[in-house]
């Protein structure tokens, strides 16, 4: 199964998220945190990203006679890079979409299913907007999210910090006319 293929799948990549910023998991830990995927499926998941190269085993300990694997993300993954999003069809497009969609549906529902979930005190948004850019206002756009997002993607656990998920989301909202076909 490719990198892409293995990514469009909604259970798949909520299980890299939940390992991401240096999250070290049990397959457990990983039931408890989605209690709506079965038990059988989470290992099957686990299971296929392992093999391909996106986990690996940071731990094992003996629990009640079976073997107890800890699992974090695996430093040289795969990566879904420019290449391979090049090289995806429409329909893989929609797919990757819709996964995310997914993911991000039932991680905010996940949130919103805590006891002490909070969207005002802890800075919840879902907001949108249209910006209109050129195409060099939206590589400097681009560019300078990365410079504010770069370092903070380094970020590890530790006292103080929370987990947020931040989900870009960028797309031409519409075709518009060029100036020439506008009426003047």
């Amino acid at each position: 199964m490719d990198t892409v293929d293995l990514l469009l799948h909604p259970v798949r990549l909520r299980v890299v998220h939940a390992l991401a910023g240096g999250q070290v998991l049990t397959t457990s830990q990983l039931c408890a945190r989605m209690p709506e995927v079965s038990k059988v499926t989470m290992y099957r998941h686990v299971a296929l990203l392992t093999e391909a190269g996106f986990l690996e085993v940071a731990a094992e300990q003996r629990v009640r006679g079976a073997v107890e694997r800890h699992y974090r993300l695996h430093q040289d993954r795969p990566v879904v890079d420019i290449d391979a999003a090049a090289a995806m069809s429409l329909d893989d497009h929609r797919r990757g979409f819709a996964a995310a969609m997914a993911v991000l549906i039932a991680e905010f529902n996940a949130y919103l299913d805590r006891d002490d979930a909070d969207p005002v005190a802890d800075a919840v948004s879902y907001r949108q907007g249209t910006l209109w850019l050129s195409p060099d206002e939206l590589a400097e756009m681009n560019h300078k999210l990365l410079a504010i997002l770069g370092p903070l993607l380094a970020n590890q656990p530790e006292p103080g910090r929370a987990p947020y998920l931040l989900s870009r989301i960028l797309f031409p909202s519409e075709q518009t006319p060029s100036d020439e076909d506008r009426p003047g």
